[in-house]
């Protein structure tokens, strides 16, 4: 089957531009073909176009296929354990087909909107759930409340018992967002401010810090907590365009330990465990009418995929982003 695919041309230095990225034609062949239907996206992939990427895992070099989590109709099937129909999700990246053997796909219920396989479920409900330990009376403000991993964790804080729920987005539009279709309590702009609006909003202290921005909140979730606080630190994307030390900088943890807090800095390796919890969780809420799940999805070819990916970076979109293949 000839196929084309989205490749890193050049490791990002700085800020990514479409000359980072490059379409190619090859021929895949396996014992199940896979038919790309939808593409997740994830701020997170940044750091695995750089040549100082600090994840633990292996960069991605100039030459080799970008992206991760992808679901997809099987075409052809050489194997007892996929059917052609089935719908299977991989970690085979922004290419229109893949191929490979069985074991490299996970069979999938189908369900009205297959694009929630694709979501950031399992990072924020292991950060929210297990890392910061979020249930009853808790007080939760989430940095970033409009992205991907943040519009579900404020949910799931919600779903858990916090008593308040307090989310930060960069515009009005997404601050209405998160208060009328979301359901947190309360949001703000945070060019508005955030030291006086979170002091506003949680005139007693916030116990519970879900950090996805770093930067000014972090600095305002730490004057505003209460003692006793626990801050689940997941990501820094108020400077995710600097050097390494900028992109991931060291927590004060002299004044958090002056104030009482407890930092969690935390990733999620989406293990077998993390994805079921978050999909047992998702389902009986969703089924409860107490949860939405947030989502843009943009339409185009597998070319679209990295303009897409920018425009996620720039904060053009809500919730979590996919691309589906037409």
């Amino acid at each position: 089957m000839i196929n084309r695919e989205i490749r890193l041309a050049t490791q990002v230095v700085g800020a990514p531009t479409l000359d980072n990225f490059t379409v190619a034609t090859t021929e895949v062949d396996g014992e199940v073909l896979v038919r790309t239907d939808q593409i997740g996206l994830a701020a997170t992939y940044l750091e695995l176009m750089r040549a100082d990427c600090t994840i633990p895992v292996p960069a991605w070099q100039p030459g080799q296929r970008v992206g991760v989590a992808a679901i997809g109709t099987v075409v052809r099937s050489d194997s007892p354990e996929l059917a052609v129909g089935d719908l299977v999700q991989s970690m085979t990246g922004w290419s229109e087909y893949s191929a490979g053997p069985a074991t490299q796909y996970t069979r999938l219920d189908p369900v009205a909107d297959p694009g929630c396989y694709l979501g950031q479920g399992p990072t924020a409900y292991y950060g929210m759930a297990d890392v910061a330990g979020v249930g009853e009376g808790d007080v939760v403000f989430v940095s970033g409340a409009a992205g991907g991993v943040g519009s579900l964790a404020g949910q799931i804080a919600r779903c858990l018992g916090a008593a308040q729920v307090i989310g930060s987005a960069g515009s009005p539009a997404k601050v209405d967002y998160l208060v009328n279709e979301l359901g947190f309590d309360a949001a703000f702009d945070y060019h508005d401010g955030s030291f006086d609006r979170l002091r506003e909003l949680a005139p007693d202290g916030i116990s519970v810090f879900f950090d996805v921005v770093g930067g000014e909140q972090y600095q305002a979730a730490l004057q505003a907590a209460r003692p006793g606080a626990r801050f689940a630190l997941c990501g820094s994307l108020s400077s995710q365009l600097g050097d390494a030390a900028e992109r991931f900088p060291v927590p004060d943890h002299a004044a958090a330990r002056a104030r009482g807090v407890e930092l969690l800095p935390f990733s999620c390796h989406h293990t077998p465990d993390q994805v079921a919890a978050w999909r047992e969780h998702f389902t009986t809420w969703l089924g409860e009418g107490r949860f939405v799940y947030p989502q843009t999805v943009v339409k185009g070819g597998v070319e679209d995929v990295p303009a897409a990916f920018l425009s996620l970076l720039q904060g053009s979109y809500r919730g979590n982003v996919s691309v589906r293949l037409s």
